[in-house]
């Protein structure tokens, strides 16, 4: 909204002073993350009591957990802090025209509204199981369909896989980061089902490669693969950081830290001179997703200071489902989904320890007996956070181990640009 308030100040008969400042994509990136947290630190308190004064608190289940009681009526819902901290700095500063942006959107509204109703069943309707879980996968498989279809059809999802010429030629405008005009002398635009993946020659990989034996028709069909993929992806994260939102501040803080790996990733791959140095593929016009990005993270952030230990609110499935189908669309988008089990590796080992718990469980009940199985668990309690506070350890110490692994699984998810 302000992008073209100014951009139209700006023109020269005009000339309204300090209207090109945005134009940088990093100037409206820092707002959105100011806003954002204004935002989450307005809106928390004042929805924080309104959740008070309507008795919309948790209903903990007994776990036999330390400290568990304490959590009983803590207010819940409070991922419409965190969605409302994003939209809003994402209407205010990004280009709305912009394809990328208008999918992230779609992903966080049509998620978020997943996730309330499933919070408003479990605390109005007083229903412990909430939304049925096929219509929760009903939703994704939906977000994913659109996601999908959207980048493999739409004329403005384009790849640009090398950038030739030097700064001056590629006739990128001065005193912008925004890298909007598209460069004169680089490889020609494609359409492309090309994707990054760490660790082989030229970190990049061909979803079209695997339809090989369909020879040159195989880029037409590479969407029989690709929308798939994208529907697992959207569908496991979001699992993921809902799974992972058990102890206060685990999922906000893990997903903040994501979100700001992400915005680097974005940031790079929509820079033609970023790209051109990392030599990795330029997806034109993926940088304004940086705007989106600092908001997600600047509502991450704020949300923290309401949910560190002892929590004030819980996000509930509002905030969780939203927070990973975010992530996933976004990775998917700048082409970095394959990198997902490093940048995300806290929300894949969570997932893994419940799906893991479950099946020895099955497999050791079946052959030797429940109660063996009872009495030779694989993990104390599972999500993993659980096993920990089964052990002995406080929460607030457990997420603190888990950020940090969280920034080195990061930083190992960035260097990979160069790992090849």
């Amino acid at each position: 909204m302000f992008y073209y308030l100014f951009s139209y100040l700006n023109r020269p008969d005009i000339n309204f002073p300090g209207a090109g400042a945005f134009e940088y994509i990093s100037f409206r990136a820092a707002l959105a993350l100011i806003v954002s947290l204004i935002i989450t630190m307005l809106l928390g308190k004042r929805l924080i009591r309104l959740l008070h004064r309507k008795q919309v608190g948790e209903t903990v289940r007994d776990l036999g957990l330390e400290g568990q009681k304490q959590k009983e009526g803590t207010p819940t819902m409070g991922g419409l802090i965190i969605l409302a901290a994003i939209i809003i700095p994402t209407l205010l500063f990004a280009k709305l025209l912009n394809v990328y942006i208008i999918l992230m959107l779609i992903t966080t509204i049509w998620l978020g509204l997943i996730g309330f109703l499933d919070d408003y069943i479990k605390v109005f309707k007083k229903n412990k199981e909430g939304l049925h879980g096929r219509y929760k996968v009903v939703g994704q498989v939906g977000v994913g369909l659109i996601v999908g279809i959207t980048l493999f059809w739409n004329s403005n999802v384009v790849v640009k896989e090398k950038i030739s010429g030097s700064t001056e030629l590629m006739g990128i405008t001065k005193g912008t980061d925004s890298t909007a005009h598209l460069p004169v002398y680089a490889k020609e635009v494609t359409k492309s089902m090309k994707t990054t993946i760490p660790f082989v020659k030229n970190n990049e990989f061909d979803y079209a490669s695997l339809l090989g034996f369909m020879g040159d028709k195989a880029k037409d069909w590479a969407w029989l693969v690709f929308i798939p993929i994208v529907i697992f992806i959207v569908t496991a994260v979001s699992n993921g950081a809902n799974v992972t939102d058990g102890i206060d501040g685990l999922a906000s803080g893990t997903s903040a830290i994501i979100g700001t790996v992400l915005g680097i990733l974005a940031y790079v791959s929509g820079n033609t001179i970023f790209a051109d140095y990392l030599n990795i593929m330029y997806i034109p016009d993926s940088g304004e997703l940086v705007i989106f990005m600092a908001a997600f993270v600047g509502a991450c952030i704020g949300f923290l200071w309401y949910n560190s230990f002892p929590a004030q609110v819980f996000m509930g499935d509002t905030g969780s489902l939203a927070l990973g189908g975010i992530i996933a669309v976004f990775a998917i988008a700048i082409r970095k989904e394959l990198l997902i089990p490093i940048f995300c590796g806290i929300f894949l080992v969570e997932n893994l320890s419940v799906v893991l718990q479950v099946s020895v469980f099955k497999y050791r009940k079946k052959k030797y007996g429940v109660e063996f199985a009872r009495a030779n668990r694989l993990f104390l309690m599972s999500p993993l956070h659980h096993h920990y506070q089964k052990k002995g350890m406080h929460e607030s110490k457990i997420v603190s181990r888990f950020w940090i692994i969280g920034i080195m699984l990061g930083v190992l998810a960035i260097a990979t640009l160069k790992l090849r």
